[in-house]
């Protein structure tokens, strides 16, 4: 049996297959904060039906009962057309002419950490070629992930320095550069894994080291790693290879029966699995066997797309399809699964649990926080929406269209945005109000809901984007840590005095008078400049921005500091909001975000020499 629990549920699943002795290898603890997973191997128990309902009847999460979007053009060709065009649909998708977006003409090309890649179009194939000092390795790309902001490549070894059999020869994985589509230019990659200052971010162009300590940063096998949220692949196998995504969220407790399951829908995978476990086989750990089990299930053959489509949120559409009066279900029906509860009615209906759970099923996981537990960067928000103060009554789509793509910018107005709060907390839907709860005049910055309750502080693909945990600008744990606060995001010339004064008067709220002293040392000093100070480089790419918006060319001495900043993406970010405020490309000044502190220190002398003379 796998138990995993994670935050508010736990998923079991259980695997008929091999009864080990009582030992230490069957038993896992991952950590996987704020919960543990704890992954047993065992026997599916016999009273598991006490424990709630069988959902069984006709399925919608085995194989068979995926159709793929092409089933849902006829009836539903605005949503199809709108699908078409979503970066969803293009998270994922074979490496074609149409698709690549990256320049792949002998033009292209990158230097870095005292290396070159080039990239190149020929035979039909995309390929990466990396050389430095004579070392030279050619990798073939097979997938793109993302088509808004950045491209990404996947793809695996064709030659090099390895010998064969290693693993980049075989496994496709994340390569190491991407293509930044907005500035046409190729940059080493992102947030793959945790990012590291620059001593300590993998390094390309080297041998792979199993035994480094950030081992794995430099080899992201596509299939363990991303492909579960990046495609489209049938319920049940998700269940099973990516329980922390499915079941974090999960409205009820769910049990799994994933021996069953195997050796009925994936029948390979259950003859390799049995093997794996059997005591003289070379793999006998739990978390081995079920990374084994994974890597060789969630290809790109048993996907039911690559990218994400229809079925990903409607779960399996064949008896809909065959007979459009049965409406597509959000909650998952199969006979290896239990839903545990008292409740012996399933809802299967567009309720704010399902909704959330699809969208909880990717948009989750762990990141670097803050002090008051918020994600520093996306792709984890509704991890994020579910610690905010409006979770139980709002839905994701009460924002987002599902199916029509956001784009590079958000384009609703404040007034729009508004207007959606509004919808509950009417109290403050006259003008008076706005004005008695924000102390800012009606259309201000300052009277705009999300600007205090869910401000800028969440690190997108290219800009700072809103937090989606929805809590108050007097959040004790942010002030006392000196993270980022909403008052002193506009405010960045206020020091931390002033904010607390007005957060008293105004709202009554009172702080830990040592836990201030000890995180403002200098309390004179503005906060905007104490925060590009701080020891978090989330905190510092945050000010940089808010500098760059609240004071706009008074803050070009900050965002050139910035440059120099030991984190890349803070460099990243930095570049563009100083190009933005003063209207210049730094590749006329001889800089580029990601070259070494030697390589950038004449093009930040030259910034400060022309840029910052009286």
């Amino acid at each position: 049996m796998v138990v995993v629990a994670s935050g508010f549920v736990i998923v079991v699943i259980v695997a008929m297959i091999y009864e080990a002795p009582s030992d230490p290898e069957r038993i896992m603890m991952l950590d996987n904060s704020p919960g543990r997973s704890v992954i047993l191997w065992d026997r599916f128990p016999d009273d598991i039906g006490s424990l709630g309902v069988r959902a069984g009847g006709s399925s919608n999460i085995h194989p068979s009962d995926y159709v793929g979007p092409e089933s849902c053009k006829t009836c539903h060709p605005g949503n199809y057309s709108d699908w078409s065009q979503h970066s969803h649909r293009w998270m994922n998708a074979v490496a074609t002419v149409s698709v690549v977006k990256g320049d792949f003409s002998t033009a292209g090309g990158i230097s870095y950490l005292g290396g070159t890649a080039r990239f190149s179009h020929e035979d039909g194939a995309f390929r990466m070629h990396l050389e430095r000092e004579g070392v030279n390795r050619v990798y073939r790309v097979t997938q793109t992930i993302g088509s808004r902001f950045f491209q990404y490549y996947v793809g695996k070894l064709e030659s090099g320095p390895e010998l064969p059999g290693h693993k980049y020869y075989s496994d496709e994985h994340v390569l190491p550069f991407g293509y930044w589509l907005s500035e046409n230019e190729w940059v080493p990659i992102v947030h793959i894994n945790e990012e590291f200052p620059d001593s300590q971010r993998s390094d390309p162009f080297s041998q792979y080291d199993p035994f480094a300590a950030k081992s794995g940063s430099e080899f992201a096998v596509y299939s363990l790693t991303c492909v579960p949220c990046h495609s489209t692949f049938a319920m049940g196998d998700l269940v099973m290879l990516a329980p922390d995504n499915v079941g974090t969220h999960a409205p009820r407790q769910l049990h799994w029966d994933t021996g069953a399951y195997l050796a009925k829908h994936r029948p390979a995978r259950f003859e390799e699995f049995r093997r794996w476990r059997q005591p003289d086989a070379p793999i006998r750990s739990s978390l081995e066997a079920h990374q084994q089990l994974r890597a060789r299930t969630l290809q790109q053959e048993n996907a039911v797309t690559m990218g994400i489509s229809c079925e990903a949120c409607h779960l399996g559409c064949r008896t809909h399809v065959e007979n459009p009066k049965r409406l597509p279900r959000f909650s998952p029906h199969s006979e290896y699964l239990v839903i545990e509860g008292p409740d012996t009615h399933i809802d299967d209906g567009r309720t704010n649990a399902n909704v959330n759970w699809i969208c909880g099923r990717c948009h989750t996981g762990e990141r670097p926080y803050y002090a008051a537990g918020i994600a520093t960067w996306n792709s984890t928000e509704f991890s994020d929406a579910s610690k905010g103060g409006c979770y139980s009554e709002l839905t994701c789509v009460t924002c987002h269209s599902p199916h029509k793509t956001i784009g590079p910018k958000w384009t609703l107005s404040q007034t729009q945005d508004d207007a959606k709060c509004l919808k509950c907390h009417d109290q403050f839907a006259s003008a008076k109000s706005v004005v008695q709860h924000t102390h800012h005049p009606v259309g201000s910055p300052g009277s705009g809901c999300m600007n205090c309750h869910m401000p800028r502080i969440n690190e997108g693909m290219q800009d700072l984007v809103r937090t989606h945990t929805i809590f108050s600008p007097t959040q004790k744990d942010m002030i006392e840590a000196n993270h980022p606060n909403a008052c002193n995001l506009c405010h960045t010339d206020k020091n931390i005095n002033w904010t607390l004064k007005y957060l008293k008067n105004w709202y009554g709220a009172e702080f830990n008078e040592r836990r201030i002293a000890e995180a403002y040392p200098h309390r004179e000093m503005p906060t905007g400049d104490g925060w590009m100070k701080s020891e978090n480089e989330a905190v510092r790419l945050v000010a940089a921005d808010a500098l760059a918006r609240s004071q706009g060319a008074d803050a070009v001495p900050h965002l050139i500091d910035a440059l120099d900043d030991p984190f890349l993406i803070n460099r990243q970010f930095a570049k563009r909001q100083l190009e933005r405020v003063l209207g210049i490309r730094l590749i006329e000044f001889g800089y580029r975000f990601y070259m070494t502190p030697a390589e950038r220190a004449d093009p930040l002398k030259e910034l400060r020499a022309q840029l910052l003379s009286p």
